[in-house]
């Protein structure tokens, strides 16, 4: 009976979605017992109201983040730009749909600057290019991963607020607005988005040799690159993608407010990308990850958020509790904390230890 149980658990954790999981599921039942109406879910004017919907919603740029990073740190790097991209994006596609009010045949008449495709498209280019140029860095000029964002994540600011003239652009552009508050099938809209990249993501790195060769160049760049792998293509390919990601996030944000800050939109939202990669499961030094623990990463991470707020927080204290929170939850998915934690509880009840047990 021990030697069943101890095998079960090993089998449990050894899962890399085990713990990632494990966090999202107590979050979950926290909010159960100790906040009001928090999984009651109604119809309204044609789709879904609640509190979950709205971690679903409100976490979407975030995830869209996460696909992006947990590749550039399945390579061994970091892109601490993210958050100034997302502030670009969103200066680009405001200040170009315009929005400004017209009268056209004596009628008022919103009228934008260029066709919204074209705006979120130019928006879109400029992020993969401020990607690109962040790979082009790293992968040829040698540039520490960390230092080569840095350089975007204080320029990019200051990109962004040149665009908007130091000005909070607003965007009155209904079909704009979509992107960030529309609904198809009941669902947020941006949620489809986000399906569409991580379906497209997963299949590449799982259905062709994608994944394998960044996951060598995580764990090793120079046996790599003897072994035939163009390490500096796909470096750069990553940090492209992660800007495209941002792009996209960008636009989420800028529409769900409908509103292009430079100087505030996405400000630190790279910490809580690199923080939902992690609590996903994936380690920072590159080689293995999983797309799927980064999604529920940033779940995880947004329930936080949202529990803080629930539970009327002050403000000035939220982001000590959320820390606090989150240092529990990497303490939980640390091998070495549970070993020691979790030792004396199997001793106590005669369970094998993790030796005694592969022994048996």
């Amino acid at each position: 009976m021990m030697e069943k149980i101890q095998s079960t658990w090993n089998r449990f954790t050894s899962s890399r979605l085990c713990w990632p999981l494990a966090a999202l599921i107590i979050v979950l039942l926290f909010n159960f017992f100790f906040t009001k109406d928090f999984f009651a879910i109604e119809m309204k004017d044609g789709h879904f109201y609640g509190v979950t919907i709205d971690i679903l919603n409100r976490a979407a740029p975030l995830m869209l983040l996460a696909i992006g990073m947990t590749l550039v740190i399945a390579t061994k790097g970091i892109d601490i730009s993210v958050g100034s991209m997302i502030a670009i994006s969103g200066a680009v596609a405001a200040s170009l749909i315009g929005g400004e009010l017209e009268y056209v045949d004596g009628v008022k008449t919103l009228v934008t600057l260029v066709p919204m495709p074209v705006a979120i498209f130019t928006a879109l280019l400029v992020t993969t290019l401020l990607g690109m140029w962040n790979g082009l860095l790293i992968s040829k000029v040698g540039i520490q991963p960390i230092v080569a964002t840095l350089i975007l994540l204080v320029a990019g600011r200051g990109i962004a607020q040149l665009i908007t003239q130091g000005q909070i652009i607003t965007v009155y552009y209904k079909p704009f607005q979509f992107i960030g508050t529309g609904y198809i099938l009941g669902l947020p809209f941006s949620l489809f988005l986000v399906g569409l990249v991580f379906g497209i993501t997963f299949y590449a790195v799982r259905k062709t040799a994608l994944g394998l060769f960044i996951e060598s160049i995580g764990i090793n760049a120079v046996a790599s690159r003897f072994a035939g792998i163009n390490v500096s293509k796909y470096i750069f390919s990553v940090y492209a993608f992660s800007g495209l990601c941002a792009g996209l996030a960008g636009l989420i944000i800028c529409s769900n407010v409908s509103s292009a800050d430079g100087n505030n939109a996405g400000l630190f939202i790279e910490l809580d990308a690199i923080l939902a990669v992690s609590l996903g499961g994936n380690s920072l030094d590159g080689g293995r990850f999983s797309l799927v623990g980064s999604l529920i990463g940033a779940l995880v991470i947004q329930s936080i958020t949202t529990t803080i707020y629930a539970l009327g927080v002050p403000p000035e204290i939220t982001l000590v509790v959320k820390s606090v929170v989150v240092i529990i939850i990497c303490l939980l998915q640390s091998a070495n904390f549970r070993k020691i934690v979790f030792s004396k509880w199997t001793q106590k009840r005669g369970i094998p230890g993790e030796k005694n047990a592969a022994k048996l």
